[in-house]
This record gives C-alpha cells, sequence and structure tokens, in this order.
C-alpha cells in the first residue's frame, strides 16, 4: 500500500490512478479494455473472492501483456462483482485466456457464476489519460 488511511474512496482513486497511469505506458491506440459485469451466487461468494483475487495477481504478475486486472463489487452488493480488465493489445488478451491461471479461474468458478457480461471499451479521447496525472501534482 502506498499510505496508510481509513478513507475507502481515498484509496480507491488511487489505485484507480495507478491503473489508468499503467495503462498509459502501452499505446492507448491498441489497448484492449474491457468490463467484466459478473453476478456470483451468494453461498459461493467467499470461496470465488478468493479464486478471483488470485487469478488477477497472477495475471498481472507473470503476463507482460496485462497492463491491469482490477476486481470491485458494487457497494452493499458483495454478489455484483465488475473487474476493469487492460491489456497491451487483443493479441495479450488471447495468450492471457490460454494461461493455466486463467484455465484454473474459470473451470473453478463456472458453478459459482449466475450471469457474466462482457463489456469491451473504446477511450473517447486516450491522450486525456495523461492529464489525470499533472492533476496529482
Amino acid at each position: 500500500m502506498l499510505y496508510k488511511t481509513t478513507d475507502k474512496h481515498t484509496n480507491m482513486k488511487t489505485i484507480l490512478c495507478l491503473l489508468i497511469f499503467s495503462a498509459t505506458m502501452t499505446n492507448a491506440q491498441t489497448m484492449m479494455v474491457r468490463i467484466s459485469e459478473i453476478e456470483i451466487l451468494p453461498e459461493y461468494l467467499t470461496q470465488y473472492n478468493v479464486i478471483l483475487n488470485e487469478e488477477a495477481a497472477a495475471s498481472v504478475k507473470k503476463e507482460k501483456g496485462v497492463v491491469a486486472i482490477f476486481p470491485m463489487s458494487i457497494k452493499n452488493q458483495p454478489n455484483q462483482i465488475r473487474i476493469v480488465e487492460i491489456y497491451a493489445d487483443s493479441s495479450a488478451y488471447r495468450v492471457h485466456l490460454k494461461t493455466p491461471h486463467f484455465q484454473h479461474y474459470k473451470t473453478t468458478t463456472l458453478k459459482m457464476v449466475k450471469t457474466l457480461k462482457l463489456v469491451d471499451m473504446d477511450a473517447l479521447n486516450p491522450n486525456t489519460m495523461s492529464l489525470i496525472f499533472k492533476k496529482l501534482k
């Protein structure tokens, strides 16, 4: 953690800024950005979160083309998971799908997922990401 605070919103802002900063290190025109919208069956939530966090950490650590995988839940709806996924490009995403850690996540959690929607995103203006960091200084 960068600093100790009890303000969850400040922590979230810091994490999101770091994710965006990481994303600016790659070519914004070729990046693949996706938001996964997942509803987990309540009886599996704890187990699912453990597996998801392990997979996200392994992906970022082991895969050069994974810029960020940031899991979160909707406030007061812990079984509504959202994952911001940022890949260097679509080929990095395809490589990610074949990794042992992703395959383990996918096959192990299949019975835990009630609904899954994958939303591919386009930056309206990729150049504006760098402006965020000028404001933080």
